[in-house]
């Protein structure tokens, strides 16, 4: 159960005017993400770049897969478990999900349609890489602003050339009672995400919780028309462990639905640490890795690991 411990959400806004780089706005702006990655793992955006009638499209196509028959959605296979349909699962009985690889390539996008519409759907195909291609340019300003603030901008542009995405359209269905104790009502599972981000946008039903440092857990209240934005295993390990990889868990406790998109970030090759997060004060802690490796080897992890993954994977192993 959530802490009712005080807690002052991190709320970052994106506007015009802290998007110009080089200005005190922007610089001010860049220290406000780096922080609340070191410090929450997670930060709510507030973009102007998004309106309201793209937001009312992408739920309408997004409750349009979900109707489909069951056996449709299930020819979203993957090897890979979290990129292909996931659901009637019954440690979270409440979870139904898909997901649309190279989700801001043409290419990608009518992929997953071919599949779910063999006749086509244009409305959704147009929607969809819409909604991914201007959530990216988000994330991507994410990432400027992080390696700006650590110095590191000269990795920046190569960074940017070998990340894929990956969108995840979430159905939470409503539990049948609304149990204090959660039982029955888990959406997710704790986990971090094993991405460098992870860029969230809900309807108006809440349900995600976060857990501190301190141990303690919040409920993450999204201000209508926002975003969580949130750090996974990957870019703990490139920041040499400066960046937090939160645990988190969707517990439903309304009696309703709740749709999601959360579009994923990952890297193609290898990824080394910069070597501008390297001192005397910051000791090495990682090898250079691969995030897909990473994600197959908490796939098949003899323990499902709830706690992030990147030390056992890649982590440096120091000798006293």
């Amino acid at each position: 159960m959530a802490s009712q411990t005080l807690f002052e959400l991190p709320i970052i806004h994106f506007s015009k005017e802290n998007l110009k780089p080089n200005t005190s706005s922007w610089i001010a702006a860049c220290k406000d993400v780096r922080l609340a990655l070191e410090e929450y793992g997670f930060f709510v955006a507030k973009y102007d770049g998004f309106s309201s009638e793209l937001d009312k499209k992408v739920f309408d196509v997004v409750k349009e897969l979900f109707d489909l028959p069951l056996e449709t959605k299930t020819q979203n296979f993957s090897d890979v478990m979290f990129q292909g349909y996931v659901g009637q699962l019954p440690h979270a009985p409440l979870h139904e999900s898909l997901g649309i690889p190279d989700a801001t390539t043409a290419n990608g996008v009518q992929r997953f349609v071919d599949l779910m519409w063999p006749s086509g759907n244009q409305q959704f195909y147009e929607t969809i890489l819409s909604y991914a291609r201007l959530i990216s340019q988000l994330e991507q300003m994410v990432d400027k602003m992080v390696f700006e603030s650590y110095g590191t901008q000269k990795h920046y542009k190569s960074h940017v050339e070998s990340t894929t995405y990956l969108l995840r359209p979430i159905k939470y269905s409503a539990p049948d009672n609304i149990i204090s104790n959660n039982i029955g009502n888990i959406g997710t599972n704790i986990h971090t995400d094993k991405s460098f981000l992870t860029i969230l946008r809900q309807t108006e039903v809440n349900g995600l919780e976060v857990q501190l440092k301190n141990g303690e857990w919040i409920s993450v209240d999204v201000p209508p028309g926002s975003f969580v934005v949130m750090s996974g295993d990957a870019y703990q390990a490139w920041s040499n462990g400066r960046i937090h990889a939160a645990r988190h868990q969707v517990i439903m406790k309304e009696d309703k639905e709740r749709y999601c998109l959360a579009l994923f970030s990952f890297n193609h090759g290898t990824t080394n640490i910069p070597k501008e997060l390297v001192d005397s004060d910051h000791p090495l802690q990682f090898n250079p890795f691969d995030n897909f490796g990473l994600v197959h080897f908490y796939l098949n992890s003899a323990t499902q690991m709830s706690e992030s993954s990147a030390k056992a994977y890649c982590g440096v192993n120091v000798e006293f």
